[in-house]
This record gives C-alpha cells, structure tokens and sequence, in this order.
C-alpha cells in the first residue's frame, strides 16, 4: 500500500480518523526529530512505513503533527522521538525505542517484551504498537449512564480477571476472566444487591511490571496507555474489539442497574524510575511528564519508582481528555482515583490548596454527572476529611482502621467507632458534604480479605517473592484464637460471628458501603495482605465458595436489602445534624440505654435511630466484649413490641430475619452474647 502524507494538525492529539485518512499529533517539547512508524496488522515486527516529520512542515509550538491519507480504523502505529539522552538533566530521549501514543485508545501487545525496553538498543520489534480507533461507530442501543446518587449505592470492588478466571466458575474457558466473562455473572451481582461495580484498573497495564518474572501483575496498578481497555481482559485479538467488548459489558450492567466506577490511576506510569522501561512519556518529553527534582531524579510519591506530574499544563490536559474520553466513549458512571492526594502536589512536588487538575475535574461539564471518589492520601501525606471541593468523596480508611480495632477489642476505641458508623462527622463534617461521600470499607483489594482478617494476625506474603517484607504489617487483624486454617469448632464459630459483626456495621453506618469481591462467601488469600502479583487461584473468586458459604451469601444479602429499604440509611444530612429539619435522630448508648460508655476501657455500643416521617426504629447493640452482657432498650412505641431481625450469634438461617418472621421482645433489656452485635427493629 502507498501512502501519502500531508502536513496535517496539531490538533486533536493522538490519532484522529477522517473519510480520506487519519491525523496523527503528540506533544515533544525538547525533541530534535519525530518519526511515525506504521505497522501490517499481520506483522507487528517491521514497519510498512516510516514517516520523518519536518520539524518546519509538521511542527506547531510543541506539536508535532502528519495527514496520512488512506489511514484508517485498525492500522497499527508508533512514534520515535529524537533528542537528548541526558539523564543528569532529565531527558531520556532514546530514537531506538518505540513510544506508545499518550493517546492510543487501543494497543496491540502480542510481541511486546518489556525487557527490550530496559536494554539499550532497537525494540522495535519487541514494542507495544498504539492502534488508531474511530469514534462513534458503536451502537450503544440508547444506553447512557446511571449514576446513582451515592445515598443509594452499594458498591463493590470487583477485578475483571479474578472475577471469572477460576474453572469453577462455570463460564466458557475462551471467556474466563473477561469483559464477556463478566457479563455471565451479572445475575449473581443483582441477587446480591449491588448496583455499582468498582472496577479495579482496567486502562492498559504491563502485566511484566514486577520485581519477579515469574510472576505477574494482577492488579494492574502501572499504566502504559491511559485510553486503551487492558487487552487482557478481551477474548478477541482484535485491538478495536477489545473496544467494543468491554462497551459489551458496560450496556450489560447497566441495563441490570448497575453501574461502573473505574479504578483510575493518573499518579505514575508503568514505566518506573531512572532504570525501568522506555514505554512512552520519558522518550516523549519526560521533563514534563514526570516529577524530578532539583537534581533530575523522580520525585517517587508513588512508591512505583515515578510520579505523573499532574498539574503540568500538558499532563492535565491528558488526564481531562482522558476522564472525558471514558465517559463519552465508554459510558463509564465514575471514578476512584487512585492515591489521590498526589493530584494535589504542584510540580515541585509541593502541597498546594488548590491544585488546579482536582478543580477542573470536578468543575469538568462532561463530568458533572459521574461520580468522583479519591483515595484521599499518597506515601508521605494523608488528606483523609480535607480533600478539596464539593464533590468528591472519599475512600474512608478511617472507617476501615476504627471499626477493625473496635471488633478486634481495642480499648479507647467506642467513641471513635461511633464517629465512624455516623458517616465521620469528626473527618468530613466540616466539608459541608453529605455524609454519604465516606465511602465506608472494612476490606479492599489492598490488604487482608475479610476472611483473613479474621483468621490471621500476621501477614503471609512468601509467595510475592520479596521475603515477607512487602504489605502493610498493622492490618488491625485478629485471628480469633488459631493462625490461619483450624478444624477448631470454637474459633471457626467466632471467626463466622466476627464476619457478621463488620458485615452488619458495614451497611448500617451511615455513608456509602462498598464491599470487597467475594467478602460476602469468604474469599481467602491465605493471609497474603499484598496479592498485587498473584494471577493464579490465591486472588481469583472461587465459584465453589457460592455454595459453602452460603449462610454468610444469604446474610450479606438480606443486609443489603436491609439498607437500601431502611430510609436511615438514604439519608442526606448527618443524623442529628441541626439543618436536617425534620431529619434522622440517632442516640447513642452503652449497655444502658442513652448513655454512650466513652471510657478507655469500653467495649460496649448501643444506637437508636429515629425520624417522625418513619414507622419504625432501629436498634442496634453492639457488644466487643469477650463476655456476655445484658443490654438495656428503649422503651416501646406506641405498643408496638421490638423485634430481633439480628443476631450475629446465632445460625444461618435465624442470624437475618425478616420483620414478620422476626421473635418479639418481651422485657426491658437484650441478652447479647460476646462478641455479637443484635439489630431490633419496632413500630411496623
């Protein structure tokens, strides 16, 4: 085939397809020469063509840009950028090495090595080739996005692989652990309740970015091209496919009700610190890509190696276009953005009040509608209850620590955990936000699994390769009397019982509950706090556990229906706050009755919630004590007996209840055993 070039336009970036061809532009400030290369899609080692731009003809400002007619939908491409290898005054300009689009919407990796990126020399044959994309060519079939208010969401943090990989789940073996896998097992996301998937990184990752190659990277916490579906989750080999196929799996969940949240990360690449790969940015123009400091070295914020410099002018834009391309294109309902408070450092790495990329993605139109949630620190600062503006929520790791140590028995901790069950005031009141922007966790994909976190004190991380030092080692865990598995009666039955306590103030604290995949049938990771690099059963959900632990499935269930039925829980306004007219009350106890226990050596916590609109009130006793202990009620109303709709003490099937099936209360007070927390409910 012959190709003609043109001169083409600095704008829009990337590859921009056109009826006579397609407009190729990227951003190289200090480059000498810029070449594009073009690829048969049948052979990815060496290009059909090789394009020098005329730095007079095909540059604009710091564009560089090229017409290429007869280019279209599918054609493989890469670009080359001439300048400076000068790591002392940070350039990393290296002709040799093929550079992925910052914009490719899709890649191909099939003959990618990420070895021929780290040694000197030509990896043209060994790169990952940026794939052009035309917009607007899916039928969406009038699909747009949910985006359920957060007062009525319940989330889960789900990973499109491991969700599906496992034999035992049943799906068709080209399809495990697929975007089309996935779509199979949305009938078990709606019996369980959930209406919005958190997915965990999805944007095109290297699976070889780890310290071991023998292993691989699960999580996929290293981008290499923030616009492109990670092609591993495709079950096609077709680029634009992959496209279309997590499209497929977006219009699926919604047309179930739910909707999807991506796991985003803009805060470092996978392409690491002074020795790791040449993939992209650090050959494009790394002064601006990348944080350094006064010496040329990556500011590492990350903990990866590099840190994105996101208030830079250029990066900001990418992160914009890239959030509104996810929206647009991909009718995604929001984001979690992934440690966050790096997006707050101006390009010195400093703190700013009011870093200029957090204000425009929340005063984006495009993203007016979705949700924006942050992991609200970095590895050297914490700005949980102080991230800017008024839209963003927050991954409450607060939540996650206080109500752990109160289960566990920590002392000093009743006050703290009744903070955490009223939404946080304490951290995020002062935000004038409603309180359903703490998105509440007990679990997430960083750290123990529920089940572990019941069944092991120490992390057991042997397998990542890195001698057991990687991981957090104050995981707040208690492994209920026996280290990891136990034929133990004793301690299984109070592993099963602290299971339900953090499950049953999960959903009914206020704030948003987000679920960690498989908590609900006790997934385990073997006590593996940090399985970033394990593909392999130790992560996946095992489908088997569906049917043994079922009990646990049919309780986390009828909790889910408890809080999306219990206007309590739906509530605007903090309960008790004073501009809630007519809002929600809630009063605190202890073992008496309106009269909280904030002693240093309590373990002990009772609340009513009340509201006049309502029928009924919500009673809830929980008892952190190793011993069993009378707890005083209130008084009926209007008649109406309380009833026991919980009771994490006992069996499956009496442990969750419905109102009509519930036992009434006869007296003035509740035995609640050790260990247990007991839900009453009156007035229906």
């Amino acid at each position: 085939m012959s190709y003609h070039a043109q001169t083409g336009r600095s704008a829009p970036l990337g590859a921009t397809v056109y009826p006579e061809g397609t407009n190729f532009s990227i951003f190289s400030k200090h480059a000498s020469a810029v070449e594009l290369l073009l690829f048969d899609a049948g052979d990815h080692s060496t290009p059909l063509k090789v394009f020098r731009l005329d730095p007079e003809a095909n540059k604009t400002f710091y564009y560089w840009h090229i017409f290429v007619e007869g280019v279209h939908e599918g054609q493989l491409y890469g670009w080359k950028v001439y300048g400076p290898y000068a790591p002392e005054i940070g350039y990393y300009f290296d002709g040799n090495k093929l550079l992925t689009d910052p914009y490719a919407r899709a890649v191909v990796m099939d003959t990618y090595e990420r070895a021929a990126a780290i040694q000197p020399g030509d990896n043209t044959a060994k790169a990952i080739k940026s794939v052009v994309v035309a917009n607007g060519s899916y039928d969406w079939e009038g699909d747009r996005p949910l985006n359920h208010p957060y007062s009525h969401s319940i989330i889960y943090e789900l990973h499109v692989g491991g969700f599906t990989k496992h034999e035992s789940s049943g799906v068709d073996d080209k399809l495990r652990g697929t975007y089309r896998g996935l779509i199979e097992k949305i009938p078990y996301l709606q019996a369980l309740g959930i209406n919005s998937v958190e997915l965990m990184p999805v944007q095109q990752f290297d699976p070889a970015d780890v310290p071991d190659s023998n292993l691989t990277n699960y999580w996929g916490y290293s981008p290499i091209a923030l616009f492109a579906p990670h092609t591993g989750y495709a079950s096609t080999d077709d680029p634009v496919g992959a496209i279309n196929e997590f499209r497929d799996m977006v219009k699926a969940l919604h047309r179930a009700g739910i909707e999807v949240i991506l796991d985003v990360v803009f805060n470092h690449t996978g392409e690491g610190g002074a020795d790791g790969p040449i993939l992209s940015f650090k050959s494009i123009e790394n002064r601006a890509y990348y944080m350094l400091d006064e010496h040329y070295h990556y500011r590492n914020y990350s903990g990866t190696g590099n840190t994105l410099n996101a208030n830079h002018s250029v990066v900001r834009r990418l992160i914009r276009d890239c959030l509104r391309y996810w929206v647009d294109e991909m009718h995604v309902d929001g984001f979690r953005f992934d440690l966050a408070s790096i997006l707050s450092r101006d390009e010195a790495g400093r703190p700013v009040q009011n870093p200029p990329i957090l204000w425009e993605i929340e005063s984006d139109p495009v993203l007016a509608p979705t949700k924006i949630i942050a992991e609200a620190w970095d590895v050297q600062q914490y700005q949980l209850g102080n991230f800017v503006g008024d839209k963003w929520a927050e991954w409450n790791g607060a939540y996650r620590d206080d109500i752990r140590r109160f289960l566990k028995g920590d002392q000093g901790m009743t006050q703290i955990a009744a903070n955490r069950i009223n939404a946080s005031p304490d951290l995020f009141g002062k935000l004038l936000r409603d309180p359903n922007r703490s998105i509440n966790f007990v679990t997430c994909h960083d750290g123990f699994t529920l089940n572990d976190q019941v069944s092991y004190n120490q992390k057991h991380n042997w397998a990542n390769g890195e001698d057991n030092r990687d991981g957090h080692n104050d995981n707040h865990s208690w492994n209920c009397g026996a280290e990891g598995p136990t034929k133990d009666l004793v301690v299984q039955q109070r592993r099963m019982r602290q299971v339900k306590n953090h499950l049953t103030l999960l959903l009914l604290s206020q704030g948003t509950p987000m679920l960690l995949m498989g908590d609900e049938v006790r997934r385990t990771q073997r006590g593996n706090n940090n399985a970033y690099c394990q593909d392999n059963e130790l992560s996946w959900f095992d489908w088997g556990a569906v049917e043994e632990h079922k009990d646990i499935l049919r309780f986390t269930r009828e909790l889910i229906q408890l809080n999306l039925k219990t206007p309590y829980f739906q509530e605007q306004f903090y309960w008790n706050s004073p501009k809630a007219l007519g809002g929600s009350r809630c009063q605190f106890g202890g073992v008496r009755n309106n009269h909280p226990d904030w002693s240093h050596h309590s373990h002990t916590l009772s609340y009513t919630l009340k509201n006049r609109a309502y029928p009924y009130r919500m009673h809830v006793m929980v008892n952190a004590y190793w011993e069993h202990l009378n707890f005083q009620i209130p008084k009926p109303k209007g008649g109406q007996p309380w009833k026991r709709i919980i009771n994490t003490a006992v069996e499956s099937p009496n442990d969750i209840l419905s109102f009509e099936d519930a036992p009434v209360i006869r007296g003035g007070g509740v035995y609640v055993n050790a260990r247990s927390v007991v839900v009453l409910v009156d007035g229906q």
